[in-house]
């Protein structure tokens, strides 16, 4: 490596240390504003180098890790938990150039633990996807507002609360006048929420439906065209992952249990994974209640034993194993971009 380098991230600044491996020479010092024009401009005084730099995968790594690849320089992106194991005990302060210069040293004596970085297709349907459960969780938000100032007054319980006309809400009796506004600002949160979440949906749904990787998630029964996108985006690569259960790893889903001797604590769920991707399993999960699924006799069996929520994540679990080897066998064609849709009237047969 003839340049060889560990950046820090800070939304005001980046602090970089770079060694010249040829000279061994070293740079140390700061890139403020933390923007994507004035990255650009510190990395074209690498320009004609052979140049490897390394970075933590928190805020703000895609627009360093994009600059990196446009300007030919090698990005690796490193796990922030596995890096700050590494660093062992700590026994001095913890500093921007220190963090810097570790990350230097982890890439420079290839020790450095690398995440996978998605191509552009896969972090733009990710960023819709999320977008997509933000605007679901700010409409539940606003649902259980509603419920809890109706319930608070002693209005009657409203179970289909936003079936039928709604307006109806902000009439029933007994209401106080800031509680009355309260549920016509509610309404109309809501009415502005499903009309973004319509547009969303329908791209994520439009884009399953053409997308090989997600068209072949759908053949397993619980997982939708909605879901399918969900969990295709946030698994990614398959073959980066050496088994099954480390997809189930991934979202979270494994079992942890602490035992030593003849003490055994409970197993609980570790949720040290993708929020997302566990919750989509969990969904498709749990879809296993249905008669018409081949999963059903399992899911009652558990449900019997411990309750249909964990008999849905126990569902999740084998979900994301088919998963796995559905994405692996597409290999490549698993993160195809899709095809253009057909704009035209269909052909007509000679």
């Amino acid at each position: 490596m003839a340049i060889v380098g560990g950046l820090d991230l800070h939304r005001k600044q980046i602090t970089f240390e770079v060694l010249d491996a040829d000279s061994g020479e070293v740079r140390r010092g700061r890139i403020s504003p933390a923007d994507r024009q004035l990255f650009r401009g510190w990395l074209g005084e690498f320009t004609d180098r052979h140049v490897e730099l390394a970075v933590e995968g928190c805020t703000g790594w895609r627009f360093v890790i994009e600059e990196c690849q446009a300007a030919g320089v090698v990005a690796h992106l490193a796990e922030p938990a596995d890096v700050a194991a590494l660093r062992g005990r700590r026994r001095h302060a913890k500093t921007d150039r220190i963090d810097a210069r570790h990350l230097r040293d982890l890439l420079l004596d290839g020790r450095l633990p690398e995440c996978w970085i998605p191509p552009q297709l896969v972090l733009e349907t990710r960023a819709k996807v999320r977008l997509y459960k933000d605007l679901t969780d700010q409409r539940t938000g606003w649902q259980q507002r509603m419920h809890a100032t109706l319930y608070h007054l002693g209005a009657p319980a409203q179970r289909g609360l936003l079936t039928g006309e709604r307006d109806r809400l902000a009439r029933i009796q007994g209401l106080s006048p800031a509680a009355r506004q309260a549920i016509s600002v509610a309404l109309r949160v809501i009415a502005a929420l499903d009309a973004e979440i319509a547009v969303v949906r329908a791209e994520l749904v439009g884009f399953a439906r053409r997308q090989p990787g997600c068209r072949a998630l759908q053949a397993e029964f619980g997982i939708g065209a909605l879901l399918s996108v969900v969990i295709w985006c946030e698994i990614g690569d398959a073959r980066r992952f050496a088994h099954s259960r480390d997809v189930v790893r991934h979202a979270g889903l494994d079992i942890t249990v602490y035992s030593s001797d003849g003490k055994r604590s409970p197993g609980r769920l570790s949720r040290q994974g993708v929020p997302l991707l566990r919750w989509a399993l969990y969904e498709a999960g749990r879809c296993a209640a249905r008669a018409a699924s081949p999963d059903h006799i399992y899911y009652t069996q558990v449900a019997e034993r411990l309750g249909g929520q964990r008999a849905a994540l126990s569902v999740g679990r084998k979900l994301a194993r088919r998963c796995y080897h559905r994405l692996r066998a597409l290999d490549e064609q698993a993160l195809a971009p899709p095809p253009p849709r057909r704009t035209g009237p269909p052909a007509r047969a000679a």
